[in-house]
């Protein structure tokens, strides 16, 4: 005979429920507001495909730097918003621009750097100048350093291009546009294979039946509490009230951006907490008989099948995640919305700060994650609903918790990836691997991609 929950677990449940509903939509509205990481991911690659381009063999340039960077590297600084540019993608624009009447509208005020000042200065005066440009390429030291902003303005002063172009700074570009771009495409090609090398043994009914799985036995309303009570209106709603205040107090004495990173770190962790009690409590009040392998089916001994079986999947769902992102992007657009973590991965070059928010992604935020949505949920749900239902709720509830609206339709993708893998290995450490990789390997191209 079913166990009929309390009253109060019921009404509990249904607040919980209505709370998740308030915090999902509220946002998700708002991360239309928050600004997206793809355009400056996109310039950042534009940058370095100019750059790397003298470097770079004949044959691979079209691959890695389209017919004509430069080109492309304008395209991308006049589709934004003039307004939005800095003091420095002014110069580089100003540099390319060929239409003198352009050049002096974005050289037409003072800016605060000094070294790019100087560089504005120079660029005016090659317009009134230009048949002795070697006065004022010697100005140009200044912003030696940045080797792209160098050369561009350098060539748009009239210097020879051989005294333009710094050989170091270009190969070390290539390499990292290399890495960027040809690695990626490689895995993909992979990944597309093992697709159809799986679908192939579908269709013949070859594979091997899915193995054992465990799920605790846990009520609908249990789930309800843990996910929308515990994860999203404690962990999301209620806990950032105290953590925020108590990481402030902690970080008191430290530098940004450190501070800036231990404090996701701190506010992740606490947001942790109330799920893993309530989960806790639900456990301990089962007395649960002890099974082989352990309910969650961890399957901590097996690192290395785990780690092959989360390499195979992460290739196989990579394809997918990155059709249905560019599906999502032509036909609704950039809705903007970037998890802040990216911008901050993106912008930060401080050793310490990016330690911290490695730590964070690709260790913490795995681990918990497949703990509730693929250890508990999917389960659950699976003895509850079946493998169809189970796999598109679960990789739905995943996707709508990380409340954003232009990362959802691939975080459901990547949702489902996890969820079959789960299923088809029995056990849950090969999604935290896989869920890692996948956040380590984001990780690492935002960095190759960050300047």
């Amino acid at each position: 005979m079913k166990k009929k929950n309390p009253s109060w677990k019921v009404l509990l449940a249904t607040f919980s429920i209505l709370l998740t509903v308030l915090v999902w939509q509220r946002g998700l509205q708002e991360s239309f507001d928050r600004p997206s990481v793809s355009p400056k991911l996109v310039l950042n690659q534009r940058e370095m495909a100019l750059l790397a381009e003298p470097s770079l063999p004949r044959a691979l340039r079209p691959l890695l730097v389209g017919e004509d960077p430069k080109l492309e590297l304008k395209k991308t600084l006049t589709d934004l918003d003039i307004n939005q540019l800095d003091a420095r993608e002014r110069l580089l624009l100003a540099s390319i621009e060929e239409s003198d009447t352009e050049r002096r509208s974005l050289l037409n005020e003072n800016f605060p750097e000094p070294s790019l000042e100087k560089v504005r200065v120079n660029l005016l005066e090659s317009l009134q100048n230009q048949e002795n440009p070697n006065d004022l390429l010697g100005n140009l030291e200044v912003v030696k350093a940045d080797p792209l902003l160098y050369r561009l303005s350098c060539l748009s002063i009239g210097g020879v291009p051989e005294s333009c172009y710094e050989v170091s700074a270009s190969r070390q570009m290539a390499l990292r546009l290399t890495l960027s771009q040809l690695l990626p495409l490689l895995a993909i090609l992979f990944g597309i294979f093992l697709l159809i090398w799986q679908g192939w043994i579908f269709i013949r009914k070859t594979s091997l039946p899915w193995p054992e799985l465990y799920s605790l036995p846990l009520s609908t309303i249990d789930l309800v509490l843990l996910v929308a009570g515990g994860f999203v209106v404690l962990g999301e709603l209620f806990t950032p009230l105290i953590a925020l205040p108590l990481s402030e107090s902690f970080t008191r004495e430290v530098a940004s951006p450190l501070k800036e990173s231990l404090k996701v770190l701190i506010g992740y962790i606490a947001m942790t907490v109330p799920p893993l009690l309530i989960l806790r409590q639900q456990v301990k009040s089962l007395n649960l008989e002890v099974v082989e392998g352990g309910w969650i089916q961890w399957g901590f001994g097996t690192f290395r099948k785990s780690f092959l079986e989360a390499l195979k999947g992460w290739l196989m769902v990579m394809p997918l995640v990155l059709l249905v992102s560019w599906l999502t992007t032509f036909f609704l657009g950039d809705p903007g919305g970037s998890n802040p973590l990216l911008e901050m991965v993106l912008s930060s070059r401080n050793f310490w700060a990016l330690s911290v928010l490695f730590v964070t992604t690709v260790f913490m935020a795995p681990f918990f994650e497949e703990l509730i949505f693929r250890g508990v949920l999917l389960p659950v749900l699976f003895n509850k609903q079946g493998k169809i239902l189970a796999i598109v709720v679960s990789a739905l509830i995943f996707a709508l918790a990380h409340l954003s609206v232009g990362e959802m339709p691939p975080l459901f993708v990547l949702g489902m990836g996890l969820a079959i893998l789960r299923l088809t290995s029995g056990r849950l450490l090969p999604c935290v691997l896989m869920h890692s990789l996948w956040n380590g390997v984001t990780f690492a191209n935002l960095l190759i991609l960050s300047g």
